[in-house]
């Protein structure tokens, strides 16, 4: 699956560099997010299976920061070429090196995890499912769609706030250079606190994390309408970045923890497909909710949703009360 991925992505690079329309363009964008479903998501169950149920979450919580941080480096360093050099050919050198190394890395240095999974399925306290795997994490099994509701709910907070944080900033006031401090303050907050959150939530247990986290990112949008200054929208763009921080490696340990091993890629995988699906949900619902009613308005609501989220996790979820650490301890 990883090396596969590779494979998709390599000619990503070369399609924009010498796009002559925007149906290469298109086309890219098709193979970039094929590479993304495999590569990612293969990446992520590995470090899952290597892991164990003790360190899930911390190797989550490292695996996001990671994934995140790249971006970052990358979109500066892109950008800087872009600037210095012109747009054509040379910033996609950089990325004909990289799908390069990933597929090499992968051939050559990557280890398939199946052994792991076979080790843990021997002391497994979770039973092999016998129904639809979509099903169950979508919608059948209480726990799981506790999770796979939350996920959604965060991707549809992004898909949001992507769109209307940067025309509410403007129109609240503050000029483009501010608007960008406070959109860019927001997903450094969310890569870095996730490695200390992903670690946390192996003592804290799932749930807790998970709520907290829901209701952190909803009361966060929720102040978000009421701001005017500029000091006070990064005070809370940094908050919804530690509460988005607190639940996104928490979501994938959690579905790992509520699954056989065997069962584990499926639904991680279901998982993550109703996750991004939020991304597209939000970014509709914003922009019909902004010409409708107003920017605040979409905002507000993204909020509520995120609260009542939180809330339901509260009160459906009741799989992982007890913390990680001290099932793994007692066992």
């Amino acid at each position: 699956m990883l090396v596969i991925g590779w494979l998709f992505g390599l000619p990503v690079p070369l399609l924009l560099m010498f796009a002559d329309s925007w149906n290469w363009v298109i086309m890219a964008n098709v193979l970039l997010g094929i590479n993304q479903g495999l590569a990612w998501s293969a990446n992520v169950i590995m470090k899952i299976d290597i892991a164990g149920e003790k360190d899930r979450g911390l190797a989550m919580g490292l695996n996001e920061f990671a994934g995140y941080l790249a971006v970052g480096v990358i979109a500066f360093l892109t950008g800087w070429i872009a600037t210095e050099f012109g747009l054509r050919p040379y910033p996609f050198y950089l990325g004909i090196g990289l799908a390069v190394a990933g597929l090499a890395m992968s051939i050559i240095f990557v280890k398939d995890t199946l052994p792991w999974v076979k080790l843990e399925v021997k002391s497994s306290k979770q039973k092999r499912s016998d129904e639809s795997l979509f099903w169950k994490t979508s919608w059948k099994d209480r726990n799981l769609f506790a999770v796979t509701q939350s996920g959604l709910a965060t991707n549809f907070k992004d898909g949001m706030a992507w769109g209307v944080f940067p025309l509410f900033l403007v129109a609240s006031g503050l000029s483009l250079a501010q608007t960008g401090v406070v959109v860019a303050i927001y997903p450094v907050f969310w890569g870095a606190f996730q490695i200390v959150t992903g670690k946390l939530s192996d003592y804290t247990g799932r749930k807790q994390m998970l709520v907290a986290g829901m209701v952190v990112q909803g009361l966060s949008l929720l102040m978000f309408t009421l701001l005017s200054e500029f000091y006070q929208f990064v005070i809370v763009a940094s908050l919804l970045g530690i509460g988005t921080a607190m639940v996104y490696p928490t979501f994938l340990t959690a579905v790992a923890d509520l699954v056989h091993p065997d069962d584990r890629a499926e639904s991680v995988g279901v998982f993550r497909l109703w996750r991004d699906s939020g991304y597209a949900f939000g970014a509709i619902f914003a922009g019909i909710v902004a010409d409708m009613i107003g920017l605040s308005a979409a905002i507000y609501i993204t909020g509520i949703i995120a609260v009542g989220s939180g809330i339901y996790i509260g009160l459906r979820m009741n799989a992982l009360n007890k913390p990680v650490s001290k099932r793994f301890s007692s066992s």
